[in-house]
C-alpha cells in the first residue's frame, strides 16, 4: 500500500438559520416528538431558506473554515464537491463554488456518492496529493436535502436536514495523515434509496415520486449487517486495534442504527462522534459536520486517530482511518 502524503490542515462547517423541530413536525405530519426521538434521536434539523442553495452552504463553510485557521483557499488545485443536491445537472456546484469564492487557475468537480459521498471525495484527495498531481485540495460534503423532501412523508420528512462541512487537505510528506481507506458498493441496493433523474424506472418498477425515496427497513438492515464488518476490515488495513481508534465518525443517518452499529463493531457508542440530534440527516455533510461538533466541544483534539465511515444510497460506502493533527 503507497503511503499518503496528505493530511486535513483546517476545518468549517455552516447549517442555515431555520430549525425545524419535532413539534414543527407534528403540525405537519402524524408523529409526535416521542416517536421520532425513540426512532430516530433527531430532535432538530436545519433548513435552507427557498433561495439558499447547496453552493451558498458550501461558500458559507468554506469562509467559516477560513475565519477559524486564517487559511487561504485561492491557491487550491482542485474544489471537490461531495453532494446529492446539486444547483443545478451543470454548471457544478463545485464551478458555482470557485466563482463565488474568486479562486483561479483551480479545477472544480461534483462527486455523487449520497450519504458516502464525502469519504470518496477525501480518499481522491488523498490519492490525488500522494500522487502528486496536486498539492492543495478543499473538500466539501453540502446539502440541501429539504428541496427534495416530501413533507407529506413522514418516513422520510422527518429525518433530513441541510448543511455544508469543509475541510482543507494538503500535501505533507513528513506527518501525513491518511493511514488506510477501503470503499465497496451493492448496486443491486439501490431501489431502497433513489431520487430519479432523466430515468424513470429501475429495475422493471415504476420509480414515480420526484423526491427522495427511501425503504428505511431494508438500509437499516444492510447497514448494521455490513457497516461493522467494514470498520474492522479498515482498522486492518492500518494495522491498528480497535482501541487504537479514539474516534468512530459514521454518517449520521439515524442515531438508533448507529447504536446498533457500534454494538456489533469494533469502537463502542461511547467513542462515537455524530451530528444527527440537532441536524438531522444531512447525507454529504453529516461526518464534517460532526466533526466540526467535535472539535468545537473539545472532544476532537491532535494526536487522535478518527475513523470516517460514510455509507447509503447506491449502496455504497467509503472509510478512512485519519491521524488528526489540528
Amino acid at each position: 500500500m503507497i503511503q499518503s502524503q496528505s493530511r486535513v490542515t483546517a476545518i468549517g462547517a455552516y447549517v442555515p438559520e431555520r430549525i425545524l423541530t419535532n413539534e414543527d413536525l407534528q403540525k405537519m405530519v402524524d408523529t409526535s416528538d416521542e416517536w421520532i426521538v425513540q426512532r430516530t434521536g433527531m430532535r432538530e434539523r436545519r433548513i435552507a431558506a427557498e433561495g439558499q442553495f447547496t453552493s451558498d452552504l458550501a461558500e458559507q463553510a468554506v469562509k467559516d473554515m477560513v475565519r477559524r485557521y486564517g487559511v487561504s483557499v485561492q491557491d487550491v488545485d482542485m474544489i471537490l464537491v461531495a453532494t446529492s443536491t446539486p444547483d443545478f445537472v451543470f454548471p457544478s456546484t463545485a464551478a458555482r463554488l470557485q466563482a463565488k469564492l474568486g479562486i483561479q487557475n483551480t479545477g472544480a468537480l461534483d462527486m455523487n456518492a449520497a450519504c458516502a459521498g464525502f469519504g470518496y471525495a477525501l480518499q481522491i484527495a488523498d490519492g490525488w496529493i500522494t500522487s502528486g498531481m496536486y498539492r492543495k485540495i478543499l473538500v466539501i460534503g453540502a446539502e440541501t436535502i429539504s428541496k427534495i423532501t416530501d413533507y407529506t412523508d413522514r418516513a422520510t420528512c422527518i429525518l433530513f436536514g441541510d448543511g455544508a462541512g469543509a475541510v482543507l487537505v494538503e500535501r505533507d510528506e513528513e506527518q501525513p495523515g491518511f493511514l488506510a481507506s477501503i470503499t465497496g458498493t451493492y448496486g443491486e441496493g439501490g431501489m431502497n434509496l433513489y431520487k430519479t433523474g432523466l430515468a424513470r424506472q429501475m429495475d422493471g418498477q415504476d420509480l414515480g415520486s420526484e423526491c427522495i425515496v427511501q425503504n428505511g427497513r431494508e438500509i437499516y438492515k444492510w447497514a448494521v449487517r455490513n457497516v461493522p464488518e467494514g470498520t474492522q476490515r479498515l482498522i486492518q488495513r492500518a494495522q491498528l486495534a480497535p482501541e487504537d481508534v479514539d474516534w468512530f465518525v459514521p454518517h449520521s443517518a439515524n442515531l438508533r442504527m448507529i447504536e446498533a452499529i457500534c454494538e456489533r463493531g469494533p469502537v463502542p457508542f461511547e467513542r462515537t462522534l455524530t451530528s444527527v440530534e440537532y441536524f438531522g440527516n444531512t447525507s454529504a455533510a453529516s461526518i464534517p459536520l460532526a466533526l466540526q461538533l467535535a472539535v468545537d466541544n473539545g472532544k476532537l483534539k491532535a494526536g487522535q486517530n478518527v475513523l470516517l465511515y460514510g455509507f447509503g444510497g447506491g449502496m455504497t460506502y467509503a472509510g478512512s482511518i485519519i491521524h488528526w493533527t489540528i
